[in-house]
């Protein structure tokens, strides 16, 4: 009893965390446009405010992606050992290169209203922005499938959930995968249709995984030592 009632605060506060991913990036994605998009956004003299904020919730949302994997670890853990680690691994790995790319935005910011030249002030916040743009492809791009991989594989298998939601995951997962190749070799330039096709199962299934955890928990299906043991 006391292993089910720890089990379902872990999924709620897996399920929380991950609401709050979406709750910080999609506001962040909007409030940056300024920066990524305007090439003399370094030269400018007004306020900052904006892309501050935005760094800020994605810190918020880098912190908790790798909230949702320690509060799910123990989750899926008792599903598959081997799935819990990769887990942990890729979504941490998903936090780490996001910070990444918010250290190189804060940077464009100190460069702002510098005295200097004013090409080489440009040139060097669009190499910033550049590198910002593929950490986004390498962490928010890729990872989420490699993360769809583990712990939906784990969450179907054991049925912990309908089995719905992770299959959006593990369908999703080759899709976004096989965008980012195609990013990759574009020169880190999405194909904005392929793109918004190919991530829209992610989406869905970290959202339903999201709200399911926060409302309904895990299932209650005993979990055998063989099974906890499997890759």
């Amino acid at each position: 009893m006391h292993d089910d009632v720890e089990e379902r605060a872990h999924a709620l506060a897996g399920g929380l965390l991950y609401l709050v991913t979406f709750a910080s990036s999609i506001p962040a994605a909007l409030l940056l446009a300024p920066v990524l998009d305007d090439p003399d956004f370094v030269l400018g003299a007004g306020s900052s405010t904006r892309v501050l904020v935005a760094c800020l919730l994605d810190l918020v949302n880098a912190l908790a992606c790798v909230g949702t994997a320690v509060a799910l670890y123990p989750v899926v853990r008792r599903r598959s050992v081997t799935s819990a680690i990769g887990f942990v691994a890729t979504r941490s790995f998903e936090a780490a290169v996001i910070v990444v790319g918010i250290v190189c935005l804060l940077a464009v910011v100190t460069l702002r209203g510098q005295v200097g030249d004013d090409r080489t002030l440009v040139v060097v916040a669009r190499a910033l922005v550049a590198v910002r743009d593929w950490t986004f492809l390498l962490g928010p791009g890729v990872m989420p499938a490699c993360n769809a991989v583990f712990l939906g594989t784990a969450l179907y298998r054991s049925r912990a959930v309908p089995r719905f939601i992770p299959l959006l995951g593990l369908v999703g997962a080759p899709m976004l995968l096989a965008s980012s190749v195609l990013t990759w070799f574009h020169g880190g330039r999405p194909i904005t249709a392929v793109a918004a096709v190919a991530v829209l199962p992610i989406f869905v299934w970290e959202l339903s995984l999201g709200v399911w955890l926060t409302t309904k928990g895990v299932g209650r299906r005993p979990i055998r030592a063989s099974v906890a043991s499997v890759a």
